[in-house]
């Protein structure tokens, strides 16, 4: 299924992430998921929302470079092996996965992985 994500370019320094987050609670957005890839320097926040637009909103609001991207939430089952068959699922039609991360919580009781791809359209097709 394709997601609105958010994702937020911050300076890596002391409290810029909690401020991120404050924005966006004040806002009265829920987060949902979370996960951070950093440099020295930056880091990129990505996060899952209830009201992605409302947080981006806010976030740009307080001086934030925030934006939406399509990023596909996929289901897997809680069993040994179930991400490697997504995986090479994945790798048979071509599709390359820019990134992933863990869902918080669950949709329908399974596990939920959130995975970008170059291609996101052609991975809803293979996925959906």
């Amino acid at each position: 299924m394709k997601i609105k994500q958010i994702s937020v370019f911050l300076e890596n320094t002391p409290g810029n992430l909690e401020k991120a987050c404050r924005a966006i609670a004040e806002a009265d957005v829920n987060l949902q998921t979370i996960t951070i890839a950093e440099t020295k320097d930056y880091g990129i926040v990505r996060a899952i929302v209830d009201n992605p637009e409302k947080a981006v909103d806010a976030l740009k609001e307080k001086g934030f470079s925030a934006k939406l991207v399509d990023v596909l939430a996929i289901e897997v089952d809680d069993t040994p092996g179930a991400l490697s068959s997504i995986l090479k699922k994945s790798s048979e039609n071509g599709l390359n996965i820019e990134y992933m991360y863990a869902m918080t919580r669950p949709i329908n009781d399974k596990p939920v992985m959130i995975m970008s791809f170059k291609d996101i359209d052609t991975a809803e097709r293979v996925f959906g």
